[in-house]
């Protein structure tokens, strides 16, 4: 009898009878790979669930009956951390962690454990992708290697995993990494669209009906995506990114999907010898390399979540060689680059047509936010006209296309770090002049690009 197949996407999970080249749900080339055809066994797959989990709880309550939990968080006491998660790890959550390969997950899940067994939680670490003793190395160099409360094993069939958890009833289960763990029943290999699936779906279903946290560890593609079909990260509640480049120290750890909180935080850590250390200043991390009485680098104050960070903007610009200007950014949006650039040509007559312009957040961030859009004109128009941005001086504030600056939001948080880290003069809307009282001289208010360019540059 001939097996039949299907060509799923190895990206989105999008599944065809034939191959294709190119993706027609994520526009993805190249991802389609041949699987066998797994036809749907409903009565089997419940009676395997029943019988690893027991009796679902499936009664309906009211609402104003269900009990009010108020400690369902377990704080990892990484400060940084907690930040990003929005309190602590929540009891019966399920959170994917995404990063290049080196970047750090596997070692901050080590300290997570670490931290958690520590407080009195038992926790189970399923090293699928590396042995109980490289796992056991690492925790050695993190401290953790004494703990009587984690218990680690070396397994990827998920129907073992699934035993174990039941054996050791841990609050917290770490799996390392969901792309190599796969399902017996399922023919393809693991790390395709159908084996990440179907154990994510399982491993989510054990969190929610046991109450046990799980983090799960996920690789991330070259395009900065986490491997696997997109619907890994609609069955997770919290998704995690480390960022950050693997020959530099420092680590960005971004939440892009939070059920239980704020997406625009970010946590700080260095990689250190004994792990990853938090960052405790960030806005000082940020500018401790900061170059002094150069051209083309200005300081802003951009806000991430609740926390304002002082960041570093660098501007180069040089007149092209070929006939076509080159326009690149890094940690800002290209296209608000080429409207500010719009912007400096139209209302206050810089030739820049035959101009290459680069801009770079020192750092490594990523800036969403657009109170930095006139630290970016200064830092293009003092990288330009070769004159440096005054000493001292902090510039905030979002440009509109008549070259007005508009005010920006969260002023008083951002002034009070400026202020801490001892700048002298910042550079804001005039709009956000009402704070006057509070700040004093510290405050310099403008209403358009050329009014900033007379204040700022020397």
């Amino acid at each position: 009898m001939k097996t039949k197949t299907i060509f799923s996407c190895q990206n989105c999970g999008y599944q065809s009878p034939k191959w294709l080249g190119r993706c027609p749900d994520c526009a993805s080339w190249n991802t389609f790979v041949e699987e066998p055809l797994i036809e749907p066994k409903v009565a089997s797959r419940h009676a395997m669930h029943a019988a690893l989990l027991g009796p679902l709880p499936v009664e309906p309550v009211l609402l104003k009956d269900v009990e009010n939990q108020e400690n369902i968080r377990l704080k990892t006491h990484i400060v940084e951390l907690d930040r990003v998660l929005g309190g602590g790890i929540v009891k019966g959550g399920v959170i994917l962690l995404g990063g290049d390969p080196g970047i750090g997950k596997s070692t901050i899940s080590l300290q997570i454990s670490h931290q958690l067994a520590k407080a009195g939680s038992r926790l189970l670490y399923v090293s699928a992708e590396e042995s109980v003793a490289q796992t056991r190395l690492r925790a050695e160099r993190l401290g953790a290697a004494n703990s009587e409360r984690i218990y680690i094993v070396n397994q990827t069939d998920i129907a073992v995993i699934i035993e174990y958890i039941k054996k050791i009833n841990p609050e917290v289960v770490v799996i390392d990494s969901i792309q190599v763990v796969f399902s017996p029943d399922i023919s393809s290999s693991p790390g395709t669209v159908a084996q990440v699936r179907e154990c994510a779906h399982t491993l989510v279903r054990i969190a929610k009906t046991l109450g046990i946290s799980m983090v799960i560890i996920g690789h991330v593609t070259k395009e900065g995506a986490i491997a696997g079909p997109r619907v890994l990260e609609h069955v997770v509640d919290t998704v995690l990114y480390f960022e950050g480049q693997r020959n530099s120290s420092y680590r960005l750890l971004r939440a892009v999907k939070n059920r239980y909180g704020s997406t625009n935080e970010i946590g700080v850590f260095q990689m250190a010898k004994f792990g990853l250390e938090e960052v405790e200043n960030p806005s000082q991390f940020f500018l401790s390399e900061r170059p002094e009485q150069a051209s083309g680098s200005v300081v802003s104050s951009v806000l991430e979540g609740t926390r304002p960070v002082l960041l570093e903007i660098q501007a180069l610009v040089a007149r092209s060689s070929f006939g076509y200007p080159t326009r690149r950014s890094e940690g800002f949006d290209y296209n608000r680059l080429n409207l500010i650039v719009a912007v400096l040509e139209k209302r206050l007559g810089f030739h820049l047509e035959n101009e290459d312009i680069f801009i770079n957040v020192a750092g490594g961030i990523k800036v969403d936010d657009p109170s930095c859009d006139l630290a970016v004109a200064l830092a293009i128009i003092s990288s330009f006209k070769e004159k440096v941005v005054g000493k001292g001086i902090v510039v905030m504030g979002e440009i509109g296309l008549a070259s007005e600056i508009r005010s920006v939001t969260q002023v008083s948080l951002r002034v009070h770090e400026v202020q801490k880290l001892g700048f002298t003069q910042c550079i804001l809307p005039k709009n956000n002049i009402d704070i006057q009282n509070n700040f004093g001289s510290l405050l310099i208010p403008v209403s358009t690009i050329a009014e900033a360019i007379d204040k700022a540059l020397t």
